[in-house]
């Protein structure tokens, strides 16, 4: 038995605001951006698809599809009229960071 397409197991649940949202900040907090570009690009097809978000991103779908590969470099307005695309938005959050003491 082979392993099952990624979007018969998680296209349904990519539809999903909810889901999809924390299937991007996982993929974002991986700190690899092809991680991100790769999963908002499975957004984007559980979501409608390339053409309906080139075409309400502004963009060429063509370009699309080459800023969201895995090797893609999509400027940062293209990432945030995509997400818009999808019902999503980029949001900046304080870190937590632990304060060390050193000895002064």
């Amino acid at each position: 038995m082979g392993l099952k397409d990624f979007f018969e197991t998680f296209g349904y649940e990519l539809r999903d605001p909810e889901f999809a949202s924390a299937y991007l900040d996982e993929a974002l907090n991986s700190g690899d951006p092809a991680t991100f570009r790769v999963a908002l690009a499975d957004v984007v097809r559980a979501r409608g698809g390339f053409s309906a978000a080139a075409r309400d991103a502004q963009v060429g779908r063509e370009s699309l599809y080459k800023s969201l590969a895995e090797e893609g470099s999509p400027s940062f307005t293209t990432v945030d009229r995509v997400l818009h695309s999808v019902g999503l938005r980029l949001q900046v959050v304080r870190e937590e960071r632990v304060e060390y003491d050193h000895g002064t």
